[in-house]
């Protein structure tokens, strides 16, 4: 989970998973959502999942990746040069959340899972992430220093329990349907809240 800057926009101070926007350059990839997510997580925190035929990136290839990027080129453009393809296998689509409807500034969302890639180290972007951290769901949920907004809290929860790694991206990859909440806000006697 990564924390968001005080000042953002989006849920400033809040710990959250990468994301960020759907952009031209994804769709190349043929799953455009899946390839923004790729793209996101390697902007964010330097996690790039993605392969150059069997073999997975590693740290030499963020660099490189990294460096290309920062140089001007796109993502993209940056992989296909060095060989590399995202691993859109390795995303397993656990949930999709669109925000309520009465809220003017809106998203839809969706949250995959995937495995740390071995051989890469964790390089979180300091424009976008003031601090970053690995934790089981139910430390995340539990931690009070550990500031959460409501579509992250239910996600953990929704993982969260005694199941191993492996079960729970079995259990998404097997499911037939992937789940859409659409939370709605009603007012009640003590203002506004959210529920799904």
């Amino acid at each position: 989970m990564m924390r968001r800057p005080r000042g953002a926009d989006f849920a400033p101070g809040a710990y959250v998973f990468p994301g960020g926007v759907v952009r031209a350059e994804d769709s190349e990839w043929g799953d455009a959502t899946a390839a923004a997510a790729v793209r996101e997580l390697f902007e964010e925190v330097g996690i790039l999942l993605a392969r150059e035929g069997r073999r997975f990136a590693r740290d030499r290839d963020c660099a490189e990746v990294r460096a290309a990027v920062s140089s001007g080129s796109s993502f993209s453009e940056t992989l296909r040069s060095h060989g590399l393809r995202p691993d859109l296998d390795q995303l397993v689509l656990l949930t999709r959340w669109v925000t309520p409807a009465l809220l003017s500034r809106r998203y839809d969302t969706r949250f995959y899972l995937a495995r740390m890639p071995s051989g890469q180290t964790v390089l979180a972007q300091t424009d976008e992430v003031s601090d970053w951290l690995w934790a089981t769901p139910s430390r995340a949920l539990s931690e009070p220093k550990i500031t959460l907004v409501y579509a992250t809290r239910k996600v953990l929860e929704s993982v969260a329990g005694p199941d191993d790694v492996s079960t729970v991206l079995q259990r998404a990859r097997s499911r037939t349907s992937v789940p859409i909440v659409e939370p709605r806000m009603i007012q009640t006697e003590s203002g506004w809240e959210i529920v799904h």
